[in-house]
């Protein structure tokens, strides 16, 4: 990269700089959905955002699910029959399947190779697998790596830690002026993997940065969180909070060089649904909006009928759409500052969006007010489109996003008209 394209911290490329070296610190060190890895890259997110740090013991019921044992790794390798290390944990952390049990053997390759796993399509390529509720081990290796095998004894090492321990995550309230919550959450669980799911993480940790040092209406809620199994911790402890959730996102997948797609929440209409569709509608970008559908990531959970909450999903090419998805060429070079930067862009525009939605009331109910004496068409320049658009939907049951939509006009330019009208006592809040 080249540091001459480096902006202002916090706005603009420079974010995406910002996101991508938080993301290189982060990509080392190997995580899973319980361990030391997660707590680690917390420490490192805590330097950024005044994380709090929960503890979810072992064996906690969370709905029809149970917190699993926490798994930690030390070291693993394979050697070959001449005694060298062919498969090595200390290069890639994507070598060993998450959640393998402890194991120190001699195999012969028939034997090893059923606990092996590649991509024959992608031969130079390290899969990654994961074993969380089934207790096994296994390696992952490039096919062109296994192909090379030859016959006789290897000795494999797994020196890893499967015991009661506890699940991790990390979550921060940044109150606003109102109790009502902008849920923002990543899964921050997944090994050396950068687009899926680093860039979330990094994305989230600048995102909540930046809302720390800005004036909010809404209060947001934070959550590093390892996948499927964090969530339903968290809704299971949190039950009685998510009635303040108000609109809600879960990002993933967001650095790599495709267009954006959003996924819809499962009521398909709700307020952040409608400000994503306006602001990439308005991006001048190829996009796409996808309908709501039980697979994927923790808006699965969030949206789940016994909560179905308003919470959509914010990516770039949706998961298992690229190649290096869940692979070893899902690494730093696979995701772009550019990309990084207009995702952060996009999402703060459409929390500005929900920001600055609101239900105004005309006080000049018959008829249009005169403008020109109130010099608003020359503080609005030649445009009075906005001004005359927010006066005449402003009956008290019309929004701003609501006039955006029916209109045609960017939110901003209505957000501008409407703080101008107020101003001149044109125009007043409803307590809708």
């Amino acid at each position: 990269m080249d540091t001459k394209d480096i902006g202002k911290p916090g706005s603009g490329k420079g974010v995406g700089f910002e996101i991508h070296r938080l993301m290189g610190e982060l990509f080392p060190i190997c995580r899973s959905i319980t361990g030391d890895g997660f707590r680690r890259t917390l420490e490192i997110l805590h330097r950024h955002i005044p994380l709090e740090v929960r503890e979810v013991p072992s064996g906690t019921r969370v709905f029809d699910w149970t917190v699993p044992k926490e798994w930690n790794i030390h070291d693993a390798y394979i050697k070959d029959p001449k005694g060298e290390k062919i498969v090595d944990f200390r290069k890639s952390n994507l070598h060993v399947v998450s959640y393998s049990v402890p194991i120190h053997t001699t195999l012969s390759l028939e034997e090893l190779k059923r606990h092996l796993y590649t991509l024959p399509d992608l031969p130079n390529w390290i899969p990654y697998r994961t074993s969380y509720y089934n207790q096994g081990w296994g390696f992952c290796l490039s096919h062109r790596q296994f192909l090379a095998l030859e016959e006789g004894d290897y000795e494999v090492v797994i020196d890893s830690t499967l015991a009661d321990g506890s699940l991790t995550y990390g979550e921060w309230l940044l109150r606003g002026e109102t109790d009502e919550e902008i849920l923002i959450s990543t899964h921050a669980c997944h090994p050396s993997l950068a687009n899926d799911n680093l860039s979330g993480v990094g994305l989230a940790t600048l995102l909540a940065k930046h809302m720390g040092a800005m004036p909010r209406r809404f209060s947001y809620r934070f959550l590093f969180i390892p996948g499927t199994i964090g969530a339903i911790t968290w809704l299971a402890q949190n039950e009685h909070k998510t009635g303040k959730i108000r609109n809600g996102l879960v990002i993933t997948g967001v650095g790599d060089r495709g267009d954006i797609a959003y996924k819809r929440s499962r009521r398909g209409n709700t307020e952040i649904d409608r400000a994503a569709a306006h602001v990439l509608g308005r991006s001048g970008q190829p996009y796409r909006l996808l309908d709501f559908h039980p697979y994927g990531y923790d808006e699965r959970q969030y949206c789940s009928p016994g909560f179905n909450l308003p919470v959509g999903r914010f990516s770039r090419t949706p998961f298992g759409e690229y190649p290096e998805y869940h692979t070893s060429a899902d690494n730093m070079e696979f995701v772009s500052a550019d990309s990084l930067a207009d995702s952060y862009e996009m999402i703060r525009s459409i929390i500005d969006v929900l920001e600055g939605n609101r239900v105004y009331v005309s006080r000049n109910q018959k008829c249009e007010p005169q403008l020109g004496k109130r010099e608003l068409y020359s503080s609005a320049g030649a445009n009075e489109l906005p001004l005359l658009w927010v006066l005449n939907m402003s009956d008290g049951g019309n929004s701003l996003l609501d006039i955006a939509e029916r209109s045609g006009l960017e939110f901003s330019a209505l957000k501008k008209a409407a703080d101008s009208l107020a101003k001149a006592n044109l125009l007043e809040e409803s307590g809708l």
